[in-house]
């Protein structure tokens, strides 16, 4: 790799890996899962970074993406270790926190598609078409996981969720 692309991927690294993993993290439900998720997708965009056109970002949140299906899959026959998600110390209050910790707990509770599908579209802020390219399926797929998905949080988490989930 040459030396202005070596420094461009530093870069990035430096500047969009907190997104990346707070979304491997919304996605895995495990930090440790996340970040082992993020560094693999940062692996395989590294592998590619000189025919990367563009933004590479959402090369690498799509990597990202679709290793967590992937890693769904083999990890549905081994046994899973779950350790408590680590929250960054700051000056937050613990309203805040609880609220945040509530939401990733009720996201952890929808299928994986479906969790994808929130996640993209409320953190990652996603359109329906985009969402829909970037998981491989139908604009109209996103639009009822959508609806599905909101309707479970709510059911869970009360009619907030819908403004919770867009905090997150």
């Amino acid at each position: 790799m040459r030396a202005e692309d070596e420094a461009a991927f530093e870069e990035f690294v430096d500047v969009r890996s907190g997104d990346l993993l707070r979304t491997a993290v919304l996605l895995t439900r495990d930090r440790g899962h996340a970040e082992d998720l993020l560094q693999t997708a940062l692996v395989k965009a590294y592998r590619r970074w000189d025919r990367i056109e563009g933004d590479p970002y959402p090369y690498v949140r799509r990597v990202l993406v679709t290793s967590a299906a992937s890693w769904r899959r083999l990890r549905s026959t081994q046994e899973i270790v779950a350790m408590p998600a680590h929250d960054p110390g700051g000056p937050d209050d613990t309203a805040a926190v609880d609220e945040r910790e509530r939401m990733a707990a009720a996201l952890a509770t929808l299928p994986p598609r479906m969790r994808a599908v929130l996640v993209l579209r409320y953190t990652e802020d996603l359109s329906e078409a985009a969402t829909a390219e970037l998981l491989g399926c139908s604009v109209h797929t996103v639009r009822s996981q959508t609806v599905r998905g909101l309707a479970r949080l709510r059911v869970v988490l009360g009619a907030v969720a819908t403004s919770v989930l867009e905090e997150c």
